[in-house]
């Protein structure tokens, strides 16, 4: 006993009967009506969505002995019931363009198109259903008839992929009329499909028509083939239960109980879950597809607050509760994770579906401990719950001294340090506490004067600090600046690194030039007080305003000294942006004035020294030498490379000439390696 199928036996006779195409059958019958009809069309979209039955219906709509004035076919004539069944017809012709796609093909129907209509007011109709498979040999033997066909000739090509007829023959394109067919919405899918129930003599629900169109995907042939599926299986009216056990889908309470696990934080019972799902016979694929449009549909409940769509109105309270269990980020992570998890296709690829399930949704159940990286820029910009940035957005309005930098807040109020005592041998008095350093104190003091040459202990010990019984030997014997004591010393705070933004602002970035320089010199000790008025401290200025200099100016600079000098500040990173000691390092400076000291460097030197960074270079020799001194960088791209001598710069010479630097810094160190004969090692 033959059994017509439902997709079959319930295809539209009309054109509005066509489900949400009405673009399309509306526009097609006024054509009709108006004996408009164009001589090719193509007919692009998804499967199953009425792109062969909207051919029909216009072939059958132009040949229709009984057609309407609205353009409508009456679809119970002998015509109409041949073509819309596809059985032999003279006039109307359906070729499978699978199977015959040559060019031998092609020219066959060429040739039979020529001939006229069985009857006068007929219509020849071509209906060419998978059109992209045809060849471009093929295409190229049609292009000329579908540029001029014979009259009362109507070509329809439908095809689900338009981008394979673009590539083979373009030329296609401009010769027909293009539809796009739409996939239809979840709502049309089960209201047709109960009009098809109905007429069958069965009631159901929503709770079974509604898997039935999520599964169709937007085709109503799939959905008609499902539901005869589900009819074939039980007797009378099926069930959801029995919906879900025959298509394999996986309900609506399965993500109820998963997503209560992961919005309970338990992480064990992942496990467990994925092994009911398999004992059950789920198919995981049809599990990772569901638990995309689930989360989907909670993402929507969350932000929206309506009604959750495609959910049995039973389960929408329960549904838009645990919605509101989730912040919307989670969702979104969620979501986003789901959909990365098969980007690349590797799920439906791999043997191990159940791992990539399972990791999948452990990483749900431990979202709570995950942190996003905008929030730890944020944590870390705050510093305490401070707010990242000023109002503007921009830099921290109160950042944080750095360690071994001194701010002007830490300055005002850390104590002094002690003065050191004349001369401990003689007076053994205590020694009067000194004034506190001013926040306004100069970047460059005088020097104070030597003391005279009856006494050279006395001006070792006075310069010497108070908690140091046994004062280093100077580091620089020929300067007579109190900066030459040797490196610089702090009691509670490491030494400074290299300042790296001396170009911006002063009041950006910590302390104003003043204290940053202050913070890598050596303290400043309260000299034996002398007889005279003492000189009013000159405020400190930025960058950009000439600093107030105390200190000798237009002295004759010592080529030696300046070397010295050179290689301290060097050795010691001070005043120097960061990644320039060892471009400066080859680099032999020179006399060039009185106060001027020059140097042949590479030209990427020049690019790293702005002019905040060159002052402070400056500051930093004028501080060594005890006097001020401007400092010329001359781009030469040889003068930096080669060593003296002519000879180019090796890994062995740059590390003797360190060695020597060390030695020429320390002289103790010279002193021992002489006296005992040693070698230096890097």
């Amino acid at each position: 006993m033959s059994r017509t199928a439902l997709a079959r036996r319930y295809r539209p006779r009309h054109f509005a009967e066509v489900a949400t195409q009405e673009h399309v059958s509306q526009t097609l019958r006024a054509a009709v009506q108006r004996n408009r009809v164009a001589h090719a069309y193509l007919f692009c979209g998804p499967r199953g969505v009425g792109k062969t039955t909207l051919a029909r219906v216009l072939a059958m709509a132009l040949n229709c002995p009984n057609r309407t004035d609205e353009g409508e076919p009456c679809g119970v004539c002998d015509s109409c019931e041949r073509i819309w069944a596809g059985r032999t017809s003279l006039d109307v012709v359906e070729i499978d363009a699978a199977s015959n796609r040559g060019v031998d093909d092609a020219r066959e129907l060429r040739e039979r198109a020529m001939y006229a209509p069985s009857e006068e007011d007929r219509f020849k109709v071509y209906i060419i259903d998978e059109a992209h498979m045809l060849t471009r040999e093929a295409w190229n033997a049609l292009l000329k008839i579908l540029e001029e066909p014979p009259p009362r000739v109507i070509f329809v090509f439908a095809t689900t992929e338009p981008q394979k007829i673009q590539q083979a023959a373009p030329p296609i394109l401009s010769r027909c009329q293009r539809f796009d067919f739409h996939r239809i919405a979840t709502v049309d899918l089960v209201a047709r499909l109960r009009t098809v129930l109905g007429a069958e003599g069965i009631e159901v629900g929503d709770e079974v028509l509604l898997p039935i169109a999520q599964k169709a995907d937007g085709g109503m042939r799939d959905g008609l083939s499902l539901m005869d599926q589900v009819l074939s299986f039980t007797e009378g009216a099926p069930t959801a239960d029995d919906v879900r056990r025959i298509l394999g889908l996986v309900g609506t309470e399965v993500f109820l109980e998963l997503f209560g696990i992961i919005a309970d934080r338990r992480p064990a019972e992942v496990f467990r879950f994925v092994g009911r799902l398999l004992e059950q016979g789920y198919d995981l694929a049809e599990f990772y597809r569901g638990l995309a449009d689930f989360l989907r549909v909670l993402l929507i409940v969350r932000l929206d607050g309506g009604e959750a769509e495609g959910v049995p109105q039973h389960l929408v309270p329960t549904v838009a509760e645990l919605a509101g269990r989730f912040a919307p980020g989670d969702l979104l992570r969620m979501l986003a994770q789901v959909a990365e998890l098969d980007a690349d296709g590797r799920f439906r690829k791999s043997g191990e579906q159940r791992i990539l399930i399972e990791l999948l949704l452990l990483r749900f159940a431990y979202l709570e401990s995950t942190v996003s990286l905008e929030d730890v820029l944020a944590a870390l910009g705050r510093g305490g719950g401070d707010p990242p940035g000023n109002s503007a957005g921009g830099r921290p309005q109160a950042p944080e001294p750095r360690a071994g930098r001194l701010s002007e807040t830490a300055t005002a109020q850390a104590p002094a340090p002690p003065a050191p005592v004349a001369d401990r041998r003689a007076d053994s008095r205590p020694a009067e506490a000194p004034a506190p350093v001013a926040e306004a104190a100069p970047a460059f003091t005088s020097a104070p004067p030597p003391a005279p040459a009856a006494a050279p202990a006395v001006k070792a010990e006075a310069a010497a600090p108070l908690a140091e019984p046994r004062p280093e030997p100077p580091r620089f014997s020929e300067s007579p600046s109190r900066f030459s004591d040797g490196p610089p010393r702090f009691d509670d705070a490491p030494p400074p690194p290299p300042p790296d933004d001396l170009e911006d602002d002063a009041g950006d970035y910590g302390p104003p030039p003043a204290y940053a320089s202050r913070a890598s010199a050596p303290p400043i000790r309260a000299a034996a007080p002398v007889p005279g008025p003492a000189p009013a401290p000159v405020a400190a200025t930025r960058d950009d305003a000439p600093v107030a200099e105390e200190v000798p100016r237009g002295l004759p600079l010592d080529p030696g000294r300046v070397r010295e000098a050179w290689a301290a500040v060097l050795e010691s990173g001070e005043g120097l942006p960061q990644g320039s000691r060892p471009l400066l390092r080859p680099a032999r400076p020179e006399v060039a004035g009185p106060s001027t000291i020059a140097a042949d460097v590479l030209p990427v030197v020049l690019d790293r020294f702005s002019r905040g960074a060159l002052r402070a270079f400056e500051d930093a020799l004028s501080r060594r030498l005890g006097q001020r001194v401007a400092v010329q960088f001359r781009a030469s791209a040889a003068g930096a490379a080669e060593a003296p001598g002519g000879q180019r710069i090796t890994a062995q010479s740059a590390r003797a000439d360190r060695l020597s630097r060390l030695m020429q810094g320390e002289p103790v160190l010279a002193a021992a390696v002489q006296a005992w004969d040693l070698e230096l090692l890097d």
